[in-house]
């Protein structure tokens, strides 16, 4: 029942855990709650969750349309779902979702919601966290503000220089990168600030994976600013912190987060299995 529901915070800035609902089955006012605690904590996490690869599908139709997001390996069976995988074999190299990111900002409608559903994990290690860009931004300066406000910035999957994701870093061989995809392979700008169409809450939306330069500058006058932004976009006090275990599903807004899979589990096997909910083209002030 809705009544039984529990919404407990998990930091001020972002993140609350959600008590006393199956989401295989969850009853249409409890959802409703759901989504209104979504957009007040941007983050939510639900712990002891039994769900096949298809009730995970059915889920995150709740929060949209399911987009199958660009240049990376689906399951065959399963298309809509990515495997985030690192086996215990795989030392010394990056792992998906290691460097402060927004999912897939390159495209011209970036994800809405991205799902993450944990399998197997090692005994200690291999958290997540979250960093509020709506915190970012309010507690920018109001002269910064209004610097940032008109801007946009150039987004890419293949960051300058490079010919893949993180400068050319070794990622675990589950993560099936395809090349020349038109979706991935190009530039687009962004705004830098951009407006949350349900909250109207403004977000800083810039982050050091995709975001490369802003429009009319060249990438050495873009990036003492650049650099600035991205350090402040993660202040610890901007911060929440999961501690996964088998079974917690996390649900999080890519309009108004950043977020960070620590890589700190060498010789132990992750698997969690990640789904995306379709976006909107960002929109500035």
């Amino acid at each position: 029942m809705a009544s039984e529901l529990l919404i407990q915070a998990l930091a001020p800035a972002c993140g609350a855990e959600i008590f006393g609902v199956d989401l295989a089955n969850p009853p249409a006012d409890s959802m409703h709650r759901i989504q209104h605690a979504m957009a007040q904590h941007s983050v939510l996490f639900f712990r002891d969750q039994k769900l096949t690869p298809v009730q995970q599908l059915d889920v995150t139709r709740r929060f949209g349309t399911i987009l199958r997001v660009p240049y990376i390996q689906h399951l065959d069976e399963y298309p809509d779902i990515i495997a985030v995988l690192k086996e215990a074999d795989e030392r010394n190299i990056s792992t998906f979702g290691g460097t402060w990111h927004s999912d897939f900002s390159f495209l011209a409608e970036p994800p809405s919601f991205t799902l993450l559903y944990a399998l197997e994990l090692p005994s200690l290690g291999g958290d997540t966290l979250w960093a509020s860009q709506y915190h970012a931004y309010d507690n920018l300066s109001a002269g910064m503000k209004v610097l940032l406000d008109p801007l946009r910035a150039i987004q890419t999957a293949w960051p300058h220089g490079t010919k893949g994701p993180a400068a050319g870093a070794r990622v675990s061989r589950s993560i099936g990168m395809v090349r020349g995809d038109s979706e991935a392979d190009r530039e687009i700008a962004q705004p830098v600030v951009r407006v949350h169409p349900v909250t109207g809450r403004k977000a800083l939306f810039v982050n050091p994976v995709y975001t490369q330069y802003f429009e009319g500058m060249t990438p050495e006058e873009s990036r003492p600013l650049l650099q600035f932004l991205f350090q402040h976009a993660t202040k610890a006090e901007f911060t929440c912190r999961l501690r996964w275990a088998p079974g917690t599903l996390a649900i999080w807004d890519n309009r108004c987060l950043l977020h960070l899979a620590i890589n700190d589990y060498d010789g132990s096997r992750r698997l969690l299995h990640r789904t995306t909910v379709a976006g909107q083209r960002p929109v500035g002030p």
